[in-house]
């Protein structure tokens, strides 16, 4: 790395000499303008307006523009009476617990490293903020610009994050804030279990910049010559939701799945609106069987009904076979009768 900065750390009577460098880089890849036909890079010219002739660098001045056509130009000059070309100081103002510094006011975050002869006294700083568990506020002059940053410890080195001064945050002025719009119960309780369900420790290592690494690949297939390989397509957001509950209900079926975890069904912790309806559930189904209606006891009546009919439908076939078995009879015993006249008329007389 190479230091963008020198100065001292003016804390009480003490100055702690120290180098700045960046903390942070950006990783996004960079593209030239240039002629599609043949590659060419594109440059521009710095041209006056009035006079039309491309100007130098040396030839550049700054230009405050007060309307009406009419332009405050400023020198080197100028810039060289102001007190930050020359001041090369990190003035602690106070010492505040970190959660009292609003997020929102983080700018840039910058690494100071010791002089070789400030080490001992950046110890104690570090050390110092370290068991305090407070935060610098300071006062520094970059890029010539004065601005509020903070002094804390990260990883053993102290680390100033520059910030934003109050004026440079914009208030949020949107219509819905002035609705009277209520939250429901339900509601809230799903939307909790749906915290819930999504909730782990933040690893910024297990996150990627997916479509920069699918732009890199895009251009080393471009440099070897080879086919660039699509990727498979994600699944496609869905449609603003009629019904939140369904919303957030399927949302935390979903987080419970992408977990591994059982559904709200399978034996998995019931969620707070899961819980109420089978509560619910159970508390009708208690009054069913405690006090039955008449209408339920006309229903069992009625279903009892039929079952004789059919019972007794099913005894009828046993009494019509009686009348079969007096048939049978009656033809055995015709058949009989004129045997026996038969043999009547067979038999020999007896002689006087």
């Amino acid at each position: 790395m190479r230091a963008i900065w020198k100065g001292a750390v003016s804390f009480g009577l003490v100055s702690i000499g120290v180098k700045v460098y960046s903390a942070t880089e950006e990783k996004d890849i960079r593209f030239h303008q240039v002629h599609r036909d043949d590659g060419g890079r594109i440059r521009y010219k710095r041209t006056c307006q009035v006079c039309g002739e491309e100007v130098s660098y040396d030839d550049i001045a700054k230009g405050y523009d007060i309307g009406g056509g009419e332009m405050v130009i400023l020198t080197d000059e100028d810039f060289a009476e102001l007190p930050l070309t020359t001041s090369h100081a990190i003035d602690v103002l106070e010492f505040v617990p970190a959660e009292q510094v609003d997020p929102i006011l983080y700018n840039k975050a910058y690494f100071l490293e010791p002089e070789s002869s400030a080490t001992k006294p950046y110890v104690l700083l570090r050390d110092a903020l370290t068991d305090s568990e407070r935060v610098a506020i300071v006062k520094v002059a970059l890029r010539q610009r004065e601005q509020l940053a903070t002094l804390r410890v990260r990883e053993g080195v102290l680390l100033l994050n520059t910030m934003l001064w109050p004026d440079e945050v914009r208030t949020p002025d949107f219509g819905f804030l002035d609705e009277d719009l209520k939250v429901r119960p339900p509601e809230l309780a799903m939307a909790s279990s749906l915290i819930d369900s999504m909730a782990g420790e933040f690893e910024p290592d297990a996150f990627t910049d997916d479509y920069r690494a699918a732009l890199q690949e895009v251009i080393d297939a471009k440099i070897e010559g080879r086919e660039v390989v699509q990727p498979e397509e994600e699944e496609a957001a869905p449609a603003a939701a009629v019904d939140l509950m369904a919303a957030l209900k399927a949302s935390v079926e979903r987080a419970r799945a992408a977990r591994g975890e059982a559904p709200a069904g399978g034996g998995a912790e019931p969620t707070p609106i899961t819980s109420a309806r089978s509560a619910q559930q159970a508390a009708k189904a208690a009054k069913t069987t405690k006090a039955p209606t008449k209408t339920a006891e006309k229903k069992a009546a009625a279903k009892k009904a039929p079952a004789k009919k059919a019972a007794a439908k099913k005894a009828e076939p046993a009494k019509k076979a009686e009348p079969a078995k007096k048939a049978a009879a009656k033809k055995t015993a015709e058949k009989k009768a004129p045997a026996k006249k038969a043999a009547k008329k067979a038999a020999p007389r007896k002689t006087a």
